[in-house]
């Protein structure tokens, strides 16, 4: 099996692009910031993308691509099996961040480095675009926060108050580049 990775150009980024990747995840347990601290909390349900999910998706990725941002592929045999996507815009108090909007691996291919490998494509990103730090409105599942916990990301020192109204549920992160 040949894994590779690279850059996706916005005429490369199609509905076709997703028929071999499964966004699946089964949540049992999510992170809450209460007013004493952050709290591991029994909230369990599904997430699985559908076709209105992945057609929202392409376009939000060529827009990525189309205003400067950079979207990354990781292929198994020729067959998309990750993306991660960060965007161009800077913000923050001192402009110091850029947003690694997605990064998702799919589901019968995750604990095998990929997302690692896509989270290493945008930290080269977001230094190319002059950011000081990659800002992740990311989601509160248990594993997802250990994933990135595991990369070395912390709670964002500033908050992007437009994500965080967007995805109150999401834990606000940062990675210093």
């Amino acid at each position: 099996m040949e894994v590779t990775y690279g850059i996706l150009s916005e005429p490369e980024i199609s509905l076709e692009l997703f028929q071999h990747f499964k966004r699946y995840q089964k949540v049992t347990r999510c992170w809450r910031k209460e007013a004493d601290g952050w709290k591991l909390k029994e909230i369990p349900f599904v997430e699985e993308w559908k076709e209105a999910e992945y057609k929202f998706l392409v376009k939000c990725l060529k827009n990525t691509v189309n205003t400067g941002g950079f979207v990354f592929g990781c292929f198994e045999d020729g067959k998309l099996m990750g993306f991660a996507s960060v965007e161009s815009g800077h913000f923050g108090s001192s402009r110091q961040y850029v947003q690694l909007s997605c990064i998702h691996v799919s589901y019968g291919c995750r604990n095998q480095g990929y997302g690692k490998e896509l989270f290493q494509c945008a930290i080269a990103a977001g230094r190319k675009l002059g950011a000081g730090k990659l800002y992740i409105s990311a989601h509160s599942s248990e594993e997802t926060q250990a994933f990135y916990h595991a990369l070395g990301c912390v709670e964002a020192e500033e908050y992007n108050e437009a994500l965080y109204a967007a995805e109150p549920c999401d834990c606000q992160l940062e990675y210093v580049l």
